[in-house]
């Protein structure tokens, strides 16, 4: 990529597109498109035609989604599979016909089936059932890996798939309903704190592990892979680390500095027991992760609080 290249970052207003944008801006990239979507709705294939004919981008970078925690892909269940299909298969050929260099697809880790071996290797993709609580958004994020993947086949495109862990950070989702569980928590333990409250609950049973990434280092990984990756498949981006949601609670209760009680609600669902991401191959390509955990939730709640107060 060279720094006067036109860079379209579809989703640029979310936590993971935020932080792509700041990461190129901080590399001297300064030719970068964006669009709010009241005035580009990726869903709509006339617009997103319109819009790659018009700016002609070099690169792009995939990171626009219908996302949300475990409640609202539960209950917004054909939301989240016609909506992610339709951005995913408009931005990938439209990438196509107008000769894009090449497009970093963004999926999730949730694209592994629930009871995969773990860690996570990404040639475990479509050898089991998935989690029955994400499925639709998972289905439509596996359809964008294997369309990639039939455009480098077919027609020669430098398309790449990579398929963060459970992110959080800048810019985060903090809806008490849709958000994911690490700001989610954020949210629940500064609002007790704020209501001295005796307790928080949290749903199912504390037990379940989950990895979780800083959203600037994945920024940093996704430039480092557009530099350096061009293999059609996917490619795993996580830290190979991971935390049970008890412990993380424990972790976030500390931070925020909330003084209460943690209870768990057994009668909730825990999703999946295990994803942790397998990052040899990451690794392999030279990257590793530079933020701990502590360290970045930190960060994170003292994003959050510009918005809280």
């Amino acid at each position: 990529m060279e720094k006067t290249d036109k860079v379209y970052v579809a989703g640029h207003r979310g936590m993971v597109g935020s932080a792509i944008v700041a990461f190129l801006k901080k590399q001297g990239f300064n030719n970068i498109v964006t669009r709010v979507s009241t005035d580009l709705d990726l869903r709509n294939q006339q617009q997103v035609s319109g819009f790659f004919e018009l700016e002609k981008p070099d690169y792009v970078f995939l990171a626009a989604a219908k996302v949300g925690g475990i409640m609202a892909n539960n209950i917004y269940r054909a939301d989240f599979l016609y909506d992610n299909l339709q951005i995913q298969n408009n931005v990938i050929h439209s990438s196509f016909v107008n000769k894009v260099k090449k497009l970093m697809f963004l999926g999730s880790s949730c694209i592994y089936p629930k009871l995969a071996p773990q860690p996570l290797k990404e040639e475990y993709l479509l050898t089991g059932l998935l989690e029955p609580t994400n499925e639709p958004y998972a289905i439509a994020k596996i359809a964008g890996i294997k369309m990639c993947d039939a455009y480098v086949a077919q027609y020669g495109c430098n398309f790449v798939s990579v398929m963060p862990t459970n992110l959080y950070g800048y810019n985060d989702n903090y809806h008490p309903e849709n958000s994911h569980v690490l700001p989610a928590l954020i949210r629940r333990f500064h609002e007790a704190k704020q209501q001295q409250a005796g307790s928080v609950t949290i749903w199912g049973t504390g037990t379940p592990k989950r990895e979780f990434l800083f959203a600037e280092d994945l920024a940093e990984a996704c430039f480092y892979l557009m530099q350096t990756h061009n293999q059609n498949g996917l490619i795993n981006i996580g830290t190979g680390e991971d935390i049970s949601i008890k412990d993380l609670a424990v972790l976030i209760k500390k931070i925020v500095g909330y003084e209460g009680e943690i209870l768990f609600d057994h009668t909730k669902p825990d999703g999946t027991p295990r994803k942790l991401m397998d990052v040899s191959k990451l690794r392999d390509l030279g990257w590793q992760y530079k933020t701990d955990l502590e360290k970045g939730i930190t960060l994170a709640y003292a994003d959050f609080l510009k918005i809280a107060v």
